[in-house]
């Protein structure tokens, strides 16, 4: 059986996982990919703690012969070995060794989502052919990538909804499940080891932008930039939050949504109060879920584990396995542009969409009234409505939501009440994602 030789950059979770599934699974791995599947070697940061752990999966008793340097160097001039592995995170650097593991003629897998979100684009012509692998990049073990690259070949994508980072929603499901508040609910998730010491790449809604930005260049040919669409986070949602959701039949998650609407593709990721009913509300916890509507498959959805060692290494296998088949893996581009090339993004001000809006106000009369005035003088209407008390005294909480405004009517609106003398604190909006619109 012919060979098919790695070089791994980065020994962390994932590498540690992707060489554990080698060694446990080696001979279905093989079997799959019609090629003996041999990891050569790992650049590492600190060669003392790769050499600990390369004792803990018991690599010496495997005769796997792997060798550690601290030089990427080592695996980028080795005529031998046939695919680089990035594992190690960043953004400049990652790229810098994408570019030269390209232009020495190995192909490239990556699980790096950061990375791909800026320089996903880059990449895509410097690989002139060469496999480029990057299932791991979204959503850890769910097969996403091949999802949109093959499985839905046949359709126009007409929308994806992702709940694509495990740590907001475990977050939003502790406070929605059990009336949590968010600081003691991410508490929680870093105790459990869901969530990092510095948690804000996850919490800000940009892990989730990065993922959405490689799904959309899958699905559209898009290739925007984070700071080119709507991203906000989970940080500012409160009980009062989930207790309006509650009563009107929502829950509250962190989403990445793509929408194509004649020659425009909508891309943005934030909060979105989604019916109970929907498939996609059901998805808690740590876990990860897709839904993708083609125009002739219409919805379907994809479940599992976002992120960790096993699942992410599952999906890195995947992508060798493809390549050893002499299958392109997962292409970061297509050779002729998505769509006729006519697609644009959308105008962050131009999105339609129903809004939810809180608001702590002084408790005396007139004050709903003035809002409703407000909120009219740039033509937003209101739909359901809540008020109760607060532990502070004369102060009181509405809540409500509107029906169909652009995002500009609802930013103006916002300034605007912020500077009324009732309002006692800046206004906060959620926007309502029903379903596909």
């Amino acid at each position: 059986m012919s060979k098919l030789v790695l070089g791994m950059v980065g020994f962390g979770v994932v590498g540690s996982s992707v060489l554990k599934a080698i060694l446990a699974n080696g001979e279905i791995i093989n079997a799959r990919a019609g090629k003996q599947i041999v990891l050569k070697s790992i650049v590492v940061r600190d060669k003392k703690k790769a050499e600990k752990k390369l004792a803990e999966l018991n690599v010496i008793d495997t005769n796997a012969n792997i060798t550690l340097s601290t030089n990427v160097d080592d695996i980028l001039q080795d005529s031998e070995i046939d695919v680089v592995i990035e594992l190690m995170g960043g953004v400049e650097f990652a790229y810098t060794i994408a570019q030269r593991a390209l232009k020495a003629k190995k192909a490239f897998i990556t699980a790096n989502k950061a990375m791909l979100a800026y320089h996903r684009s880059d990449i895509a012509p410097l690989a002139n052919g060469l496999p480029v692998g990057f299932e791991a990049s979204v959503c850890g073990g769910i097969p996403i990538i091949r999802v949109l690259k093959d499985g839905l070949s046949a359709n126009h994508i007409l929308g994806i909804r992702g709940i694509l980072n495990g740590t907001s929603n475990y977050i939003l499901t502790q406070m929605q499940q059990f009336g949590k508040n968010f600081a003691t609910a991410l508490k929680e998730a870093q105790n459990l080891g869901y969530a990092e010491a510095d948690p804000s790449l996850d919490i800000n809604g940009g892990d989730a932008g990065h993922k959405l930005l490689i799904l959309a260049s899958l699905a559209y040919g898009i290739h925007a930039m984070p700071e080119d669409i709507l991203i906000e986070g989970i940080a500012d949602i409160t009980p009062d939050d989930m207790e309006f959701a509650n009563e009107f039949g929502y829950v509250i998650k962190l989403l990445g949504i793509a929408k194509k609407q004649d020659d425009e593709v909508e891309l943005r990721v934030h909060p979105s109060m989604i019916k109970k009913e929907s498939m996609i509300s059901k998805v808690d916890g740590v876990m990860n879920g897709i839904s993708v509507i083609g125009d002739y498959v219409g919805e379907s959805m994809y479940y599992g584990a976002g992120a960790g060692g096993e699942a992410t290494a599952s999906s890195v296998i995947s992508d060798i396995v493809a390549i050893a088949r002499g299958e392109s893996a997962a292409m970061l581009g297509f050779s002729r542009p998505l769509e006729e090339g006519k697609l644009r993004l959308k105008d962050k001000e131009k999105i339609h969409s129903r809004y939810y809006i809180r608001l702590y106000v002084r408790d005396k009369p007139g004050v709903l009234g003035e809002v409703a005035q407000i909120l009219g003088r740039h033509n937003i209407s209101i739909g359901a409505f809540l008020q109760k008390e607060t532990d502070e005294k004369n102060i009181a909480t509405m809540l409500f939501s509107t029906h169909h405004c652009y995002e500009r009517e609802i930013n103006h609106a916002l300034c605007e009440l912020e500077q009324i003398d009732s309002i006692t604190q800046k206004p906060f909006k959620m926007r309502l994602e029903d379903e596909y619109e």
